[in-house]
């Protein structure tokens, strides 16, 4: 179930500040083989990162060979899981440390890992060719033959011809899908040469940040699945999709080749009101406020294009755009934009009403979808009036299903993963007049409370709860709550079983010395139970009414993970 991190999200990403020449030299060496090295900044976060998890992780990791081990194995499948690039006689040599990470990780020796990444990107970057090579020579769909696609228990190539040959049969089983689909030879030795050309080229692009990141990442799922660092960039993005709210010029943004385009521009925005910049617009160079200079960002990284477009309000920023209406051999037109707070409605929470007969009586039934529970941290502290939040979100629909008179309300937290601890709390209020919501345990022993903030109801109707196999953390809080207190039926598939709390540590508050940020741990501080004392880790959410899952609970939820704290009980 892991995956490669590629930081090609549609997602817009995040601004660093980061000097606009040191990103303009950055971008001129994508595509060769350059090797990665770490800089002293992660020295320092490696430090933190394994004090941290040593000291106040709630297990306490002890570092040894067997995590040592586990760290080795996740790493390189973090890479190569399917064992489509690495030879036998690179392992053979990498194996000299498996033994060796955690030693790596308390002297902050990151060398290593970066040899082995290196290593990857160069067995990468000969792959292109041979593959575009073979794309070209085709195949003989008359020749009977298997192909295994998930390699992930296979032995590794021993050498080249052998992984030649393993690329041959899965190209091949591309191209023969795509031909079944009714596609052209011709059409099809293109879609296949951009499906690889982009995909290779996104991890060619990597940077040290990255390979850092990745690295963080395989030490810290093995700790447990939810503790993980987020690199500056990913941390900024987490805070918006928290938040739901950033600033910008409100558009979403997308790779296109080597351009970067316009995939949607966000109602109410700067762009938006703008009405200068369409979707399908590709963006070719950007500048900064009236005098800057334009920077050309062909070819770029979509990260750092939206580093050079993302800023802070009232700050004016300027696009080279060559029109979507516009034939390429068309001049760019330049767009002028004051960037803006920008508000992410799409994943707020929605209601729609429905009308359903049953015995001839026809009901109304008003539906509330919550895709995560949100909170802007910033706004809030700042006494924003308007700051996002699931709860105030979720009064206000109530408030308009309360005047269309419904005779229920069906709140959906299917594939909700969770979100703010403090939000699933102050939600479960509005539909309880008083009382613990959540138990929460320290690593010390301690248990506090999460208890319902006020004693009002604000809905006292009939209540449903919708969840699914992804429902988690947060969703399995708020479900079983309202189960617990007999507020309302739960239906639906058992939940993910997610009873872990994580805090999010920003590593620069311990790195003083640090000039530029350093990102943030996601770190697993404390366990949650229900009001029974039963914790939902593994064991999730029983609907009272449970329809059958496709889901099975050893592929999908808490229990398919190999570190994940075990079940238990408490007072």
């Amino acid at each position: 179930m892991k995956k490669i991190l590629i930081l090609l999200s549609v997602l817009t990403l995040s601004l660093f500040g980061q000097d606009i020449a040191k990103l303009t030299e950055e971008n001129q060496e994508i595509d060769t083989n350059k090797v990665i090295l770490p800089d002293s900044e992660q020295i320092k976060v490696n430090r933190a990162v394994t004090t941290f998890l040593s000291r106040y992780h709630y297990n306490r990791v002890k570092l040894d060979d067997s995590v040592s081990s586990k760290i080795f194995d996740d790493y390189l499948g973090s890479l190569d899981r399917n064992k489509l690039y690495f030879l036998k006689s690179d392992l053979d040599v990498f194996e000299l440390n498996r033994f060796n990470f955690d030693d790596f990780l308390m002297k902050a020796k990151l060398q290593p890992a970066f040899d082995i990444f290196n290593v990857f990107k160069k067995r990468l970057n000969s792959r292109m060719s041979k593959v575009f090579a073979q794309i070209d020579n085709w195949f003989d769909f008359t020749v009977d033959e298997d192909v295994i696609l998930d390699r992930e228990d296979a032995g590794w190539a021993i050498s080249d011809k052998e992984l030649d040959e393993i690329w041959r049969k899965r190209l091949k089983n591309d191209a023969l899908n795509l031909v079944l689909a009714g596609k052209e030879i011709e059409d099809s030795k293109e879609t296949l040469k951009k499906r690889y050309q982009r995909y290779h080229k996104a991890l060619l692009q990597y940077k040290s940040e990255d390979v850092f990141q990745l690295y963080m990442n395989s030490f810290g799922s093995v700790v447990d699945p939810h503790t993980s660092y987020f690199s500056p960039i990913t941390s900024e993005n987490f805070k918006i999709n928290m938040s739901l709210s950033l600033e910008g010029i409100g558009a979403q943004l997308t790779p296109d080749g080597d351009y970067t385009k316009v995939a949607r521009i966000i109602p109410g925005g700067p762009a938006a009101k703008g009405k200068e910049l369409d979707e399908e617009d590709l963006i070719v160079a950007v500048a900064q406020g009236e005098k800057g200079e334009f920077v050309d960002v062909i070819g770029w990284r979509l990260d750092d294009v939206v580093q050079l477009i993302r800023g802070d309000k009232g700050t004016l920023v300027r696009l080279n755009v060559q029109k979507a209406d516009a034939g390429m051999d068309m001049p760019p037109v330049e767009i002028k934009i004051v960037r803006d707070k920008v508000k992410l409605e799409e994943q707020a929470a929605k209601k729609e009403v429905f009308h359903i007969e049953e015995n001839g009586v026809n009901f109304k039934l008003g539906v509330i979808d919550i895709p995560a529970f949100y909170i802007d941290f910033e706004g809030k502290r700042k006494g924003e009036k308007d700051y996002k939040s699931t709860t105030r979100d979720v009064k206000k629909l109530i408030a308009e299903l309360n005047e269309e008179k419904v005779d229920g309300v069906i709140i959906d937290l299917r594939n909700n993963g969770g979100g703010s601890l403090e939000e699933a709390i102050d939600l479960t209020g509005l539909f309880i007049e008083d009382g613990p919501v959540v138990q929460v345990k320290q690593m010390n022993g301690q248990i506090e409370l999460g208890e319902d903030p006020d004693d009002s109801i604000y809905y006292e109707g009939p209540l449903a709860v919708m969840v699914n196999r992804f429902s988690a953390s947060a969703s399995e809080i708020f479900a079983g709550a309202i189960q617990d207190y007999g507020r309302g039926m739960i239906i639906g598939e058992n939940t993910f079983g997610k009873g872990t709390v994580q805090n999010l540590i920003d590593l620069k508050r311990y790195i003083p010395s640090a000039q530029d940020a350093l990102g943030q741990l996601k770190l697993t501080i404390a366990k949650y139970y229900r009001v029974t004392g039963s914790s939902t880790q593994h064991k999730g959410v029983v609907p009272d009414i449970e329809f059958p899952s496709a889901m099975p609970a050893d592929k999908y939820g808490e229990s398919s993970y190999e570190s994940a704290l075990p079940w238990d009980m408490i007072r």
